[in-house]
């Protein structure tokens, strides 16, 4: 290099002690190697020489297929003639084909022996070290499409799997079977809570939904401030007004402990701040929360005063579970932005709603309605996709960023959606069937399913929420996610400050006398 600074090879960051198997070990034993070793890869071999690698997302493939892990080899799920790297390469290119192939791990291989492993994260470790000895030498994509920023222990989204997961729980399993609490504790606590951490976790929540009189008595002016009333923005109004008034301060300042308070009461007020600056809005008295019910009933309790059927509260509760976290996101990736910086959990939460306030992120569940009225009826379905695909518009609530395949959200709330019935579900069903199919003839090769937002709007219209507080109803979920991040970011804080690739005229240009 020009300046002198030393070319860091693959040597310098692989793994020399490389875990092995050979094709005939059982995933079982395979994964147990992997597990104890804390590593992400294994290197198969033939006597010396590498012929393919077995990873983690190996293992999750095949457990997703039913496999049995006692008796399914090896051979069955690796990556045959795994692309491998020599020792000297340099540590740039190294990564620049990782990030082309879409690999984690590279076998390193010397004169046709196995000497090593590296893998993206062992060069993430170098990544400061690179930026300073030559600036610009890393750089992402657009959007960081692909980039690992950080490493989280709450929860991960697998998209060409189709899988995304709380803690180490697939997240639809416990939409299916457990309560919002219970998902709660999980996500805080870092375990599913016993009858009794259940019973005491539940009466802490119900001791925090009730608004602060002061922050209450301020809430009618925020509900009429504007000429049209934005759900999503009077709540961030609002919300920034009760961290004020409960004096929550930088992380930095307080005990792990009372950062925790504060996560615990913005999660459990959020609903009722929803509810409240609705009715407000809609020239009626706020309903306080019900105090002997469970989150999801006292959530459509506080919208009409009725104790709900206990379908539809079940129905709003899955969809609350299967919309608590979802990885790296955009309002997630905020929050963690701002907790970096020391700032309070208030203005983190903030940050995570405006994020949140966006189209492109949480705004889709009511436009995948107003599609479907727009369309009117079944038969007038294929005839209104084919025009609207052929004039290049969006088809709302269909495709993702992350999944490539069926969104498992969408798949779980379609089974909620027809476990409620009615005709709405099966005109939702029909266009879907008929988005796929004209998509698939249109547009071959793009794979593009029903996301999340299609079949949430379904249900939050039948279980009788208007359409403008679906994304407020996505949001009184998703904050017990980025809490549990703004948690997890104070317990192992590094400032999040990425650099930019500066793309304008080349300076220094001399500044012109007037």
């Amino acid at each position: 290099m020009a300046d002198g600074a030393k070319v860091r090879t693959v040597a310098d960051v692989m793994t020399a002690d490389v875990l092995t198997a050979s094709r005939t070990d059982d995933l079982s034993k395979a994964s147990a190697r992997m597990i104890e070793r804390g590593v992400g890869s294994i290197v198969v071999c033939d006597p010396g020489q590498p012929v393919g690698i077995l990873t983690e997302r190996d293992l999750v493939r095949a457990g997703a297929s039913g496999a049995d892990l006692s008796t399914a080899k090896v051979s069955d799920w690796m990556t045959p003639e795994a692309d491998v790297v020599p020792p000297e390469l340099d540590v740039q290119a190294a990564f620049e084909s990782l990030n082309q192939h879409g690999y984690r791990h590279f076998p390193v291989v010397k004169d046709g022996a196995l000497v090593g492993v590296v893998s993206i994260r062992d060069m993430f470790k170098l990544g400061q070290v690179l930026k300073v000895e030559h600036p610009g030498a890393i750089e992402a994509k657009r959007g960081l499409e692909g980039v690992v920023v950080a490493e989280t222990e709450v929860g991960d989204v697998r998209g060409q799997e189709g899988f995304y997961h709380y803690r180490e729980y697939n997240a639809v399993e416990l939409a299916e079977k457990r309560s919002l609490e219970d998902v709660w504790h999980l996500l805080y606590e870092g375990h599913l809570p016993s009858p009794e951490e259940r019973a005491a976790f539940a009466a802490e929540i119900r001791s925090l939904r009730n608004i602060p009189p002061t922050v209450k008595g301020l809430l009618p002016a925020i509900a009429t401030a504007g000429e049209h009333f934005v759900p999503l923005d009077a709540l961030r109004s609002a919300y920034s007004l009760f961290a004020y008034a409960l004096d929550f301060k930088s992380w930095l300042d307080i005990s792990p402990e009372e950062l925790h308070a504060n996560a615990m009461q913005t999660s459990a007020v959020m609903p009722t701040l929803i509810m409240a600056l609705y009715r407000l809005n809609q020239g009626l008295e706020p309903i306080d929360p019900h105090p002997d019910l469970d989150y999801a009933a006292n959530y459509l309790y506080m919208l009409t005063g009725e104790e709900p059927d206990p379908g539809h509260a079940r129905a709003i509760e899955q969809y609350l579970i299967s919309t608590t976290d979802h990885g790296f996101n955009s309002s997630t990736f905020t929050a963690r932005v701002i907790t970096s910086t020391g700032a309070d959990l208030g203005s983190a939460v903030v940050g995570a709603i405006g994020a949140l306030s966006g189209p492109l992120h949480g705004g889709a569940p009511s436009r995948a309605l107003d599609m479907l009225d727009a369309i009117g009826t079944p038969d007038k379905a294929e005839a209104w996709i084919r025009a609207s695909v052929e004039k290049g518009e969006r088809i709302m609530g269909f495709g993702h960023r992350i999944y490539k395949t069926d969104d498992p959200r969408s798949l779980m709330l379609r089974g909620v959606a027809e476990r409620l019935g009615g005709d709405m579900v099966d005109f939702a069903k029909k266009v879907e069937r008929t988005v796929v199919e004209v998509l698939a003839e249109l547009k071959p090769g793009r794979h593009l399913y029903a996301n999340v937002e299609f079949y949430a709007g379904v249900v939050m219209d039948n279980v009788g929420l208007p359409r403008t507080l679906f994304t407020p109803t996505f949001t009184s979920s998703r904050v017990i996610g980025w809490t549990s991040h703004i948690l997890e970011q104070a317990g192992d804080n590094r400032l999040i400050r990425p650099s930019a690739h500066y793309a304008g005229p080349p300076p220094p240009v001399p500044v012109p006398d007037i």
